[in-house]
């Protein structure tokens, strides 16, 4: 496991950042992405090594983690990676496609000049970076990853309700988890920007049902994709 660089100062920065709120954001991405795998142990020395920290900020940012189920802790075993239970995939995904469709039809419904000039600009950015940061393999693009979460968050933006809004980050980021897990089975083999694309030119005019349709069907293939990958990865 590649080794990160050292955070920054203990003390709190010009953005009131905290040394274990960085810890937090670093060892929480890293689980989004797949870099500690499920289950995997999460052994106080050996995250403080990897990010060069003290033991309390790690503490305090893997009880933060274990708060939102990221994380699981047991008296005689530690921390670890809380495990994904593959049969809670489908449940998720249909909570999504209902909370997003909702919170897409208010957002479609205060749409204004500016809301779409954001996506323009984001579709444009997303089709123009790769997927992969590899081109026989998959390794995991960054830069691809914030702007498709860009994209999908831009799309409910406005949404009135900051509770819809926020309920369907979460679930966002829950999604992202399982996702990943299994992305480097088929990255090939999706064609992701006709999928935006069709959502966009859909949203832009305005198209709400069609939207929605486009936007849960979106959801459903990835569902079905990542668990027959999961599948794969579990026989393999």
């Amino acid at each position: 496991m590649a080794r990160k660089p050292a955070l920054s100062p203990q003390s709190d920065d010009a953005t009131g950042t905290t040394r274990a709120s960085a810890v937090y954001d670093a060892l929480r991405s890293d689980i989004m992405d797949g870099v500690y795998k499920p289950e995997a142990k999460l052994r106080v020395d050996a995250v403080s090594r990897r990010y060069e920290v003290g033991a309390s900020p790690v503490r305090e940012a893997l009880n933060r983690l274990s708060a939102e189920g990221l994380v699981t802790r047991n008296d005689q075993r530690g921390f670890q990676v809380a495990a994904l239970r593959w049969e809670d995939l489908t449940v998720l995904t249909d909570t999504r496609c209902q909370v997003e469709s909702l919170a897409l039809r208010e957002s479609l419904a205060a749409r204004t000049p500016e809301w779409e000039e954001a996506l323009v600009l984001l579709l444009h950015k997303l089709s123009r970076t790769p997927r992969s940061l590899a081109v026989d393999h998959y390794v995991p693009n960054p830069q691809w990853e914030a702007l498709h979460r860009e994209f999908h968050t831009r799309l409910l933006a406005n949404c009135p309700s900051r509770w819809l809004r926020d309920f369907c980050a979460t679930l966002t980021g829950e999604a992202y988890r399982y996702r990943q897990i299994a992305a480097s089975r088929n990255f090939t083999q999706r064609h992701e920007h006709d999928e935006h694309q069709a959502l966009f030119d859909a949203a832009i005019d305005g198209r709400t049902d069609e939207a929605v349709q486009l936007l849960t069907a979106h959801y459903r293939k990835t569902s079905i994709s990542v668990s027959e990958n999961a599948r794969q990865l579990q026989i393999d």
